[in-house]
Formats: structure tokens, sequence, C-alpha cells
């Protein structure tokens, strides 16, 4: 942990040393989400409701997903451009030292302009939980908090499935983008809007909605099922099991370039 740590301050100095530009992006990264969740608030302007969700509860499942998308880019950014450290080389190097690669590839990447799309997601989500009548309780705040956990630690997984797919075809595949950017983009919105096939892939194949359909239908006060619901967040982060074995067994399949 020490080392994750040291290397958390090291790129952030670095980043540092460039402000402007530092401000500028985490701006950028501001306005990017910030137009689509415009483009969602005129949408309700012209439907009131779709399919029985309305624009606040709509913008509460938007907060959620877009906020833990933006935690999982800056911490697990490392993964996504693992495909460079394979192609050169560079990961002899990571194997042969006296540390986790696991932890050396977390702390090769951050992206702290991130800080952007993370605040525009936080004042979304305060925007929808002052305008939603909810009776809120200590189960519905954890419900929530977990909600955003699962989500980071989904991303992290895909992250991870893409990096390990890495070792076999030396590229990065697009493929991954569909379900990195592609399931926050659809997750955005309550899957049950969605075609039964797109809402059960997104549930029981790469379980986005456990983030933010069926614990949202606790906290929203749509389901007649007490309170199983709200756990269901604590189940999704069991889906970065199966990610890390597939990542160890990747390593024991990985050949070496003799560089």
């Amino acid at each position: 942990m020490r080392l994750y740590l040291q290397y958390l301050k090291i790129l952030l100095k670095s980043a540092l040393q460039y402000r402007v530009s530092f401000i500028l992006l985490s701006i950028g990264q501001f306005f990017v989400p910030f137009s689509i969740f415009i483009s969602m608030y005129f949408l309700f302007q012209r439907f009131e409701q779709i399919k029985g969700w309305t624009l606040y509860e709509v913008a509460l499942c938007y907060a959620v997903i877009h906020i833990a998308f933006s935690l999982s880019e800056c911490f697990f950014r490392g993964f996504d451009s693992f495909s460079s450290l394979i192609i050169s080389g560079e990961f002899d190097r990571i194997l042969v030292r006296p540390r986790s690669a696991l932890i050396q590839i977390l702390g090769s990447r951050f992206e702290f302009t991130r800080i952007g799309r993370l605040f525009q997601s936080f004042i979304v989500l305060v925007y929808a939980v002052y305008h939603l009548n909810l009776d809120w309780n200590y189960l519905k705040i954890i419900t929530l908090t977990a909600m955003i956990l699962s989500g980071v630690v989904i991303f992290a997984g895909i992250f991870i499935l893409g990096a390990t797919l890495t070792f076999w075809t030396i590229e990065g595949l697009e493929v991954i983008n569909i379900l990195t950017d592609g399931g926050r983009e659809i997750s955005q919105y309550p899957l049950n809007i969605y075609p039964n096939w797109v809402k059960n892939f997104f549930t029981f194949v790469i379980p986005f909605g456990t983030i933010n359909y069926l614990p949202l239908l606790y906290v929203l006060d749509k389901t007649n099922k007490n309170n199983l619901y709200a756990f269901i967040p604590f189940i999704g982060m069991l889906f970065l099991i199966p990610c890390l074995l597939f990542w160890k067994l990747g390593i024991k399949h990985y050949k070496s370039t003799g560089s």
C-alpha cells in the first residue's frame, strides 16, 4: 500500500507541473458529460417520463454511473494502457521486480483530470437527491454508496479483463471500449427501458444492473422486495474475482519478448 501511495504522490506532482494544462483538461472533462446531461434534460422536457422513470430518478442513475466511471478511470487507467507494456517489453521488467505486478500497473498511470467529470457528476447527484422526495435512512445511504463502489469495482474488472487479453492479442481490443464506454452510456439510464436481452446481458454477464437498476428500485421505493435489493451492489463486486483469476491465468501464459 505504501508503494501505491508513493506512485500516487509522484504522478500527482508530475501532473501539477503543467497546471494550466491540468486545469484546462479538467474543465474539458467537466463539460463533456455535462453536455450529455443537458441532452437528457431536454429529452425529459419533451417527454415527462420514460417507461415510468422521471428526470430526477434518471439523473440519480446517471450520477451514480458517472461518479463510478470517473473514479475507475482515475485509479485503474494503468490497465487500459497495458498493451504498450507488452509491445515494448517493459512488462518483463515489472515481473522481475520484488513487488506485485498488479500494484505496479495500478500505479503506472493516474488520470487526475477526471476530477472534472467527478465534480460534474457529484453536482448532478446533489441536484437529483434534492428534488426527489425520498424517505432517506441509513440503509439507503449505504446502498447508494455501495452502488458507486460497486461501479468502480466492475469498471476496474473490465479494465483488467482488457489488459489480460493482450497477453494473447498483444494489441488492445476495441471490444473492451464497448463494455466500458458503451456500458457507461447504457447504464446512465435504468436498464428496463432496453430490450430484455440487453438488460439480461448487463445484469448477469457484465453486472451493471447491480449498480444502477436493481438497487435503484430500492432507493426510489419502486420495489416490494423489502430490503433485498439494498444488498445487490455487494453481489456486483464479486465480478472482480473472476477478472483477477483470469489475470493470473494470463500471467502464467505470458511469453517474454526476450528483449
